[in-house]
């Protein structure tokens, strides 16, 4: 990637001066140092263990058992040994394995061997893992075993004698002091917060806790506060952390309760901010819209965390802070990414979907995202970030977004955001006929001249969707330069062209049909890839419009609804099964 400007090869010397010197405080604070230190301080006893809300499948207790795990799409068969003492095994595996979050499949079998053999695991990790692994370590999966062992230490300990009970709860003790030591370490973020959260939820179960407990806790607020923007969305504009914190703030929430402590203000404020804003993002099927990092939605956890919710009520129509607008009419849903690239420091999982948007109607998904690849892949994390990637116009294939991932030690720094879209002004005119956005974005401004500008409007019965795509010269414009407004499709639909190429039919399983049309534009069918799909990539279609930016420096274009659903007398589709099929790395 070619740095043009002075401001970003500053920020990228700033990011790798601040990864060095990060580096070297973990490895002060948490490195050998630690390692070696004595650890006295045993917490007496575990007064509580917080719930844990994320859905166990009992199934995959008799796997473990037999010495068959599956973790990350990679199954592993220890053959009697300890999975601990395995090496060269994929690091996904080995996260998930170190994270204990299969304790909770475990439990949910409900029997003495499955106890039995937690209780071994966990014997057999501090035997070969206690002190140190390279991975083991790290600080999310540090996080997450701290909370796996504290919601399920009352399965573990049951049965279990003195030693075991102390030995679990003193290399507790010393997790929880290693987490604390390098937390600000720690990658800024969801990660950050969640440590925070882990930290504090210890300090609530153990025992003479004290000063730690309230340092915690101040802690917790100032990462809430921090994190939490006003309108409940978070600092990353990552749908996804407002999931991942929910799960684990709902519980600790309730172990404050349960203890009988005042409820810190911070706690209370952010979840009745981040209950509205976890609808809004909402489709009618339930799922979450693909922006910055969402890749598929754990429905049952989702479903799990709305329980909590007091108030139910509509979701907002906007979330300013976080940058993103709703439109809903009838039974159809707008989403629209209206904000800024976020802070360089949590840009890590960013994309460049400036002025995408999903559109959904009723349980049909119409116009997604590409979303995220559940594969720990390189390659396809770089697609998924990619402005192609998104239903949004792009200008000769550039991302309006520059990241460092291109850069040699740009995976090293974690790949962020170093320059994209400042100026995003957002306009909205809400009436009895229906809803409007217009919005614009200066992301291709430095390097093509131009200002895209968006402008959509929802009827109010939710069976018309038009838009307008404007290119604004600001400067000289290359009179050899092409646009693409992609419009990825969901692969449940079968889209056709029709009317001699013209137009496209889309026709949902239940015989719900719409129609796409742009009058003027040069438009193609073009094969696509759904990445955020539970079974695997999919393969699905894009309608591509595309024009000269001088030529055609506007595009116009229409979803109109067309058919309703019709059933066969089975309750079934008349429509054949699409058989999408996975596709292969």
């Amino acid at each position: 990637m070619n740095i043009a400007s002075l401001s970003e090869r500053s920020r990228v010397w700033r990011l790798v001066v601040l990864h060095v010197w990060q580096r070297s405080l973990k490895w002060m604070h948490g490195g050998p140092i630690f390692r070696m230190q004595p650890f006295s301080a045993v917490p007496a006893r575990l007064l509580l263990a917080p719930q844990d809300l994320r859905t166990a499948d009992a199934t995959n207790a008799a796997d473990i058992y037999g010495g068959r795990f599956l973790f990350s799409g990679h199954l592993v068969e220890t053959q009697g040994r300890s999975p601990f003492e395995l090496k060269a095994v994929h690091e996904d595996w080995q996260r998930e394995l170190h994270s204990f979050g299969w304790l909770r499949d475990l439990r949910a079998s409900e029997s003495q061997i499955a106890r039995q053999n937690a209780r071994a695991l966990v014997e057999d990790w501090i035997r070969y893992s206690g002190r140190w692994h390279e991975i083991g370590w790290e600080a999310a999966v540090v996080t997450r075993r701290i909370l796996s062992w504290l919601a399920h230490s009352p399965f573990i300990l049951q049965d279990g004698d003195h030693d075991f009970y102390r030995s679990f709860v003193k290399s507790l003790a010393r997790q929880v002091r290693y987490l604390r030591q390098t937390i600000n370490e720690t990658e800024d973020g969801v990660e950050r917060l969640q440590a925070a959260l882990a930290i504090a939820a210890a300090c609530l179960s153990m025992a003479g806790q004290g000063r730690f407990a309230r340092q915690s806790i101040r802690r917790l607020e100032h990462e809430l506060n921090r994190q939490i923007l006003p309108d409940g969305g978070h600092i990353s504009r990552n749908p996804r952390a407002l999931i991942d914190i929910l799960a684990d703030l709902l519980p600790i929430r309730q172990a404050f309760v349960t203890q009988g402590l005042e409820m810190p203000p911070a706690m209370l404020q952010s979840v009745d901010r981040i209950m509205p804003l976890l609808r809004f993002f909402r489709h009618g099927d339930g799922a979450l819209a693909h922006f910055n990092g969402m890749g598929s939605t754990p429905g049952d956890l989702v479903a799990t965390i709305l329980a909590y919710d007091d108030a139910r009520g509509a979701p907002p129509v906007n979330a300013p802070h976080t940058g993103y607008q709703r439109l809903s009419g009838g039974s159809s849903v707008v989403l629209i990414d209206t904000g800024p690239a976020p802070a360089l420091s949590v840009s890590g999982d960013a994309h460049a979907g400036c002025l995408s948007f999903e559109f959904s109607s009723g349980h049909h998904r119409m116009v997604v995202n590409c979303g995220v690849s559940p594969r720990s892949n390189p390659l396809w994390r770089k697609v998924s970030r990619s402005t192609a990637a998104h239903s949004t116009a792009t200008i000769e294939d550039t991302s309006s977004c520059r990241f460092l991932s291109d850069r040699p030690f740009g995976q090293l720094l974690g790949a962020p955001i170093l320059s994209g879209p400042v100026n995003v002004p957002v306009e909205r005119e809400d009436d009895l006929a229906g809803s409007r956005i217009t919005a614009s974005h200066d992301g291709y401004l430095s390097e093509f001249g131009v200002i895209h500008e968006r402008d959509m409007r929802l009827s109010g019965d939710g069976t018309v969707l038009d838009g307008i795509d404007t290119f604004n010269a600001v400067t000289s414009v290359d009179p050899e330069c092409r646009y693409a407004i992609r419009f990825h499709l969901h692969p449940a639909l079968r889209s056709s062209l029709i009317r001699g190429g013209s137009a496209v039919l889309l026709v949902c399983r239940d015989g719900e049909a719409w129609e796409f049309e742009a009058p003027g534009s040069d438009l193609s069918l073009e094969e696509s890839i759904y990445l955020s799909d539970v079974y695997g990539h999919r393969k699905s279609e894009q309608i591509v419009l595309t024009g000269a930016l001088l030529e055609a420096p506007s595009a116009g274009w229409q979803f109109r609804k067309t058919a309703t659903a019709r059933l066969s007398r089975r309750g079934t589709s008349d429509f054949d099964d699409l058989g999408e099929l996975p596709l292969e790395d």
